[in-house]
């Protein structure tokens, strides 16, 4: 005859218990009547226990504790039982984990399961934690899953996703992973078949993904999975930490070595220094410690004071490494410490030493590599002979030049400079990747047929002429060439830089199809863009011929490049809807499509400049060019386009700092070594990066009114994609770019700060530019002035 199932009650006066073992719902309702209950050893601390509807149910497996739920009156009870066998209880016991000599004591996994209602998926998972000997919780409401999660510290959390109507599963995962314990804790989300899951919210909120399966042995080899691998980590690191925090408090002194040391044991007296200076005597005993494979990965030192200097422990302050080759102790402040004894070394130690050296000679010796690989390998191969402080310093070198970021700085947070944050993550973003139907539509295909041929450089009207004759200055007016020509500067303004700069003598091209080429690019800018129109094109060229005509440019410089950099300024933008790459990806554009929401604008400035040059023979620049000098050109101006986009701002400026300036520096500039340093092919391209990325982006460094009025024309443009973002319901980029509440002089200190001062100063280094860089400084107290006002304007507001 079998035991009945023994009864408890909580101190909340929830009864606890289950009918069998042979239950095929973890959570079968059955009905007590009020009768029966009172037969229950009058166990009913309160009287409205029952009353009110449970929010976890507790649960352990079958062979401990087993749930379901009653049912009185239409009331929920959470029911937990003990099943007795032969009188006794079978208790699960804490299985050994072994962590090294370690033997540590491992209690059962604990489970939570966060579903809102009871489903054959939950009943599923419950019976799969019975199956693996799991204790198991259950809650239904998001504050009950915290409450019950902070009290249990469960290991793995199971979250209902599929049904949004009960509550949101990210928001459940927020509030878990708020809290201190969640740090060792894996989260997994029940997803539909068919759902759309949000792989970006997977990765930030740490969550694993379980699609929808209530087989009970997919449930149980998913939490068998977890338990095997993540559990069992994070239960020998939280180990390794009581390890390493007991080690901080151990009177003596502990040092584990890197594999680099080849000494395999050793012990002895040596001498440590005081802060005092005065010398003590300290025991040192060195043991190996063998990893996989039978190969030695650390060394422990164990260091005690010597017996007449117990009173001395407290002010040890040095902290010593073995030098191999010496077999003698060195402090991090290369102090010389007295080794007086060894008692023994193992005889294969320089074998291991050899067989380490012609290793690192092998990876020095391989032909293909890429060049970061080589630095890693030097600096590697640098520490070997490197004092304790260098090896230290190249130790934090490589752990910096394995990051994938190596150029890009880290912002301060948003609270801290909103605008900066806004401008730069809007400058140097491709966007969420969020593809819907909305549709950027670009500028329409213009021949050259449609165009009336413009004058030739002879029969240049007298006002426009005479404009033209100022445009070797930095000064030169962009804007009063643009009223001049009817918004049309690019054409007269580029007829006027390539005939002094000999394009079509370099090209053998006439000056009519020069002419028509220029009319064509400029017909294919925007003039309806406030900003990126045909007038900011001619500015940059305009920089870039500038630019070219100073010294040390020209003599780093060769034709061809010359030529290469004339023409990508004149199209480097050409095409450009007034909107950022973020704002193209966001929306799903066909250019974002095409290529891969990666550099979108560039890369479509750069090929329809060259399908606008190629499609009409009247224009084709390059139809009398050989092969050869084509291919030279196009991959030379298709760089510097490319070069524009400003997801890689920082790596080009680094580039050009520490392969052009800091070279230069170092080896003097009076020299012919830099100069046929700086003619390499290699630093030509990042001159020329460098180039047009400060065309680009030198209005700062204009005069005042130019400044004002190209910060003016930025922002609109900005503004107004702000407002098409928030009218089609896109991400807003830039939120701080909202006409009613921007500051404008924010902005530009913002940009000034970020991009523009530091790039300049290693241009002006290279280049000699000091009136541009005295305008950066004019300009920039001007936007303080302005920000010190409270105003958010681009001029001062009228006195009163």
């Amino acid at each position: 005859m079998g035991c009945a199932p023994s009864i408890h009650v909580s101190q909340s006066g929830v009864i606890y218990c289950r009918d069998s073992d042979e239950s095929n719902s973890p959570h079968q309702t059955t009905t007590i009547s009020q009768g029966t209950a009172a037969t229950l050893h009058g166990l009913f601390v309160k009287t409205d226990a029952a009353d009110a509807i449970p929010s976890v149910i507790a649960y352990q497996s079958r062979h401990t504790r087993a749930n379901s739920r009653r049912e009185n009156s239409g009331a929920h009870i959470c029911i937990e039982a003990e099943t007795q066998t032969s009188h006794a209880s079978v208790k699960v016991s804490a299985t050994e984990e072994c962590i090294g000599p370690m033997r540590l004591a491992q209690d059962p996994t604990q489970v939570l399961l966060v579903f809102a209602k009871e489903d054959s998926q939950s009943d599923a998972f419950w019976w799969a934690c019975d199956r693996a000997g799991f204790k198991c919780n259950i809650s239904r409401t998001p504050d009950s899953a915290v409450e019950c999660f902070l009290d249990k510290h469960h290991e793995i959390v199971v979250i209902d996703g599929r049904h949004s109507r009960y509550f949101e599963a990210e928001a459940v995962c927020k509030l878990i992973r708020a809290t201190k314990p969640s740090e060792y804790t894996i989260i997994l989300v029940v997803d539909a078949f068919l759902g759309l899951f949000k792989c970006f919210s997977l990765s930030f909120f740490r969550w694993q993904r379980f699609v929808e399966n209530n087989s009970v042995s997919a449930c149980y080899n998913e939490l068998i999975q977890i338990e095997q691998g993540e559990v069992r980590s994070n239960f020998k690191l939280r180990a390794c930490n009581s390890v390493f925090t007991a080690l901080e408090h151990c009177q003596e002194a502990v040092e584990i070595t890197s594999e680099d040391h080849i000494i395999q044991e050793w012990q002895g007296i040596y001498y440590a220094r005081r802060k005092s200076g005065e010398s003590i005597q300290q025991h040192v005993k060195i043991t190996p410690v063998i990893g996989q494979g039978g190969r030695i990965r650390h060394f422990v030192s164990i260091k005690r004071p010597h017996s007449d200097n117990n009173k001395h422990v407290k002010d040890l302050t040095a902290y010593f490494l073995l030098d191999c080759n010496s077999l003698r102790y060195k402090d991090r402040r290369k102090e010389s410490i007295d080794v007086r004894s060894i008692s023994s070394r193992s005889s294969d130690a320089p074998s291991l030493q050899n067989r380490r050296y012609s290793s690192m000679a092998r990876i020095h010796s391989m032909t293909i590599e890429a060049p970061i690989t080589k630095v890693i390998n030097i600096i590697n191969a640098a520490q070997e002979s490197s004092p304790v402080t260098v090896a230290e310093a190249l130790d934090r070198v490589l752990e910096i030049l394995r990051t994938t970021e190596l150029y890009s700085p880290q912002l301060a947070s948003k609270e801290d400079d909103p605008h900066t944050n806004d401008l730069v993550g809007g400058l140097m973003s491709d966007g969420l990747r969020r593809l819907s139907g909305n549709e950027y539509v670009f500028s329409k295909n213009i021949s050259q047929s449609q165009l009336a041929m413009p004058v030739t450089l002879s029969d240049i009207p007298p006002s426009i002429a005479e404009l033209l004759e100022e445009e070797h200055r930095w000064e030169f007016n962009i804007l009063e060439l643009e009223a001049a020509t009817h918004k049309r500067p690019l054409t007269y303004l580029g007829l006027k830089i390539f005939a002094s700069f000999r394009v079509c003598e370099f090209l053998n091209c006439t000056e009519a199809t020069l002419r028509s080429w220029l009319q064509v690019i400029e017909a294919n800018y925007h003039a309806s863009n406030s900003y990126h129109n045909s007038t900011h094109a001619a500015d940059v060229l305009h920089a870039t011929a500038y630019f070219l005509r100073k010294d040390k440019v020209k003599s780093s410089l060769d034709q061809l490049d010359e030529v290469a950099a004339l023409i990508a300024a004149t199209v480097h933008d050409v095409d450009h809807p007034g909107r950022t790459n973020s704002f193209l990806c966001n929306a799903g554009s066909e250019l974002a499509l095409l290529y891969n929401d990666t550099a979108v604008l560039e890369s479509h400035h750069a090929a329809l400049a060259f399908q606008l040059t190629v499609r009409d023979v009247k224009c084709n620049i390059f139809k009398n060019t050989d092969r050869a000098r084509f291919r030279t050109l196009r991959q030379s101006i298709i760089d510097m386009v490319l070069a524009t986009e400003m997801t890689r701002h920082f790596e080009h400026v680094n580039k050009f700092v520490n392969s052009i300036n800091k070279p230069m520096a170092s080896e003097g500039s009076e020299t012919e070594g830099p100069a046929s340093f700086r003619n390499s092919p290699e630093n030509r391209l990042l001159i020329k990066r460098m180039m047009i990325k400060c065309a680009d982006v030198a209005n700062p460094c204009r005069p005042l009114e130019l400044c004002i009025e190209w910060a003016g024309r930025i922002s609109e443009e900005y503004f107004a994609q702000t407002d098409e973002e928030k009218r089609q319901g896109l991400p807003v980029v830039m939120p701080v770019f909202d006409r009613n509440t921007c500051s404008v002089p924010k902005s530009q200190i913002s940009f000034i700060d970020y991009f523009i001062t530091d790039m300049f100063d290693a241009w002006d280094a290279f280049a000699s530019l000091p009136g541009l860089m005295e305008h950066l400084a004019e300009n920039y107290k001007y936007w303080k002035s302005l920000d010190e006002m409270k105003c958010k304007s681009l001029r001062p507001p009228p006195p009163q």
